[in-house]
């Protein structure tokens, strides 16, 4: 198997090897410079580095509501107030707006719940998904009495500049309060396919 070594200037060298199978390879560098990442290296691969509509390593995020979120109003949407994250990838969850706003274009797997209690009564219970600060996504409507949960789930495509995301619930009843029980109003996203 014929080899090419080139020598470092100090020390150690690369050496290019044949395969040894029949046949032509051609491996071909690119006009810029840059580091060749192999299956040995430590290097990290961006998002930017991979081709398009590959996720790869992008962003994910997941978040609840820490404590009760109360002063809810009856009959209209309430933004729930996700203020404790599990974890950030890329910190593009803000925990004080309660906003994702991913910088990589792609198509985001969404999953939101809301858990709603009442000290007296509960009417309805509706999940929206706001983009951009306009209704999105509907998720679950329940008309009944006494605790409960609705959810939302949705492929949802963000440019990766300006598009975010919020999670809204429409109310109805007295005495209402989004509840912390096991993570029971939750948000969560992550990069599905890259734009």
């Amino acid at each position: 198997m014929a080899s090419i070594v080139v020598n470092g200037d100090t020390s150690g060298a690369v050496t290019l090897s044949a395969p040894a199978v029949a046949g032509t390879v051609t491996m071909t560098l690119p006009s810029a410079n840059g580091t060749v990442v192999t299956t040995g290296s430590t290097a990290v691969v961006s998002q930017a580095m991979l081709a398009t509509n590959v996720a790869g390593n992008g962003p994910a995020f997941g978040a609840y509501l820490g404590s009760n979120q109360t002063g809810l109003s009856s009959g209209v949407f309430n933004k729930i107030q996700f203020n404790t994250e599990d974890f950030d990838t890329s910190n593009y969850f803000n925990s004080t707006t309660h906003r994702f706003t991913p910088l990589v274009a792609g198509y985001y797997q969404i999953n939101a719940s809301a858990c709603l209690e009442g000290s007296t009564t509960i009417q309805r219970l509706l999940i929206v998904v706001y983009k951009n600060g306009v209704g999105f996504l509907r998720g679950g409507d329940m008309q009944t009495s006494g605790s409960f949960i609705v959810t939302v789930s949705g492929l949802i495509y963000m440019n990766g500049s300006t598009d975010y995301l919020e999670i809204y619930a429409y109310t109805e009843g007295t005495g209402l309060l989004f509840s912390t029980v096991n993570r029971s109003s939750s948000f969560s996203a992550f990069l599905a396919r890259g734009a």
